[in-house]
């Protein structure tokens, strides 16, 4: 009962229960007791004096022995319960069990378990695991439990959840072990900032973006990115003037052709106006060490100098086609939600770094 923010309820629910159980106790007293009342000078014939069907009577017969004896044992064993387990309001009963504890003591018998297995690769540095089976079919597995919710089942991730089989242009960190390692452990806060103030209008909002669109060749309105592409200065502190990123701050490579929160005019405008806030959470409270480090080499022979999969393949590339495009088909390229907007989130100097 540790879930309830006030003492009363605790009380209120414990006291439901023990009226409940002497109630149970009454009826079965009551019930042994009741005697049917015949008319003055009647004979008894051992009935209720209820009739159906005109010859159908019911018999005043006693409970079974056994019947009772059940009632009472249940009756017990409820108050036995409450003395034992947790049920009196904040009394935790005599055996002091929880259900916060039998999760750790399932959790510490389960880690006992699988010492074994992990203690094979403990000395082995991240990047060697990365190339021995055993290793990588078990940080498989505990990428399914616990990564695949986000980054999908073949890590591919979707939008605004990134590709870890990408090549290492998409990548916000360094495309290491140790990267992985830290952020898998202490997790990732990306942060773009709204920059609409810094930007300008609505004009000069898209502008910026078509002039975004064009360091990566995407379709974009060639005059507009001519126009925005002064305006960038007010984005080059992050990510550099020639828009390649910076991997010490986490902020995107601006120049390929990798779009995590969605591609297009559109989108980019979002995100330039409002901003972006991306999380990957740590997993240190969930993973052990060694967990830790099985999941990290899995991720890294996805996304090493053998990636299994081109980042062409994955859902939010751009399309194809012409550098430029009219002003009305650029505009119209793609729609985006405007929760869900367009480039990666760059990061904060304090953030830990966090895969792609």
């Amino acid at each position: 009962m540790s879930d309830f923010t006030s003492g009363f309820w605790p009380w209120y629910v414990a006291g439901i229960s023990i009226v409940s159980i002497l109630a149970c106790a009454w009826l079965l007293w009551v019930a042994g007791k009741a005697v049917v009342k015949t008319v003055p000078g009647a004979v008894s014939d051992n009935t209720t004096g209820h009739v159906w069907d005109e010859d159908l009577r019911e018999l005043n017969n006693p409970l079974p022995r056994w019947w009772m004896w059940l009632f009472i044992i249940t009756v017990v064993v409820s108050l036995a319960y409450l003395v034992v387990y947790p049920g009196l309001g904040s009394f935790k009963g005599l055996m002091n069990w929880s259900t916060e504890g039998e999760h750790r003591g399932d959790v510490a018998q389960l880690s006992a378990d699988v010492a074994p297995l992990y203690a094979a690769f403990s000395k082995l540095p991240v990047d060697v695991l990365a190339k021995d089976a055993r290793a990588v079919s078990v940080g498989e597995r505990v990428f399914m439990n616990n990564c695949a919710q986000c980054h999908g089942s073949d890590a591919r991730g979707s939008k605004s959840y990134p590709n870890l089989t990408g090549p290492n242009v998409a990548w916000l960190g360094h495309r290491n072990a140790e990267h992985i390692v830290d952020t898998v452990t202490n997790g990732r806060t990306g942060v773009m900032p709204a920059m609409a103030v810094a930007v300008g209008g609505e004009a000069e909002l898209s502008e910026l973006a078509n002039y975004v669109l064009s360091l990566s060749g995407s379709p974009h309105n060639q005059i507009k990115a001519f126009t925005g592409k002064s305006r960038f200065a007010a984005c080059a502190a992050c990510h550099g003037v020639d828009g390649k990123g910076n991997k010490a701050l986490g902020a995107p490579n601006l120049t390929d052709d990798y779009w995590l929160h969605g591609w297009g005019e559109a989108a980019v405008i979002s995100i330039i106006k409002s901003g972006k806030i991306n999380v990957m959470p740590a997993q240190s409270a969930i993973l052990t060490p060694d967990q830790i480090r099985v999941v990290s080499a899995y991720v890294y022979s996805l996304s090493g100098s053998n990636a299994v999969a081109p980042v062409a393949a994955a859902a939010n590339v751009a399309p194809a086609g012409a550098l430029t495009v009219s002003a009305s088909s650029a505009d119209t390229s793609q729609p985006a939600a405007p929760a869900a907007a367009a480039r990666r989130a760059v990061v904060t100097p304090a953030a830990a770094p966090k895969t792609r």
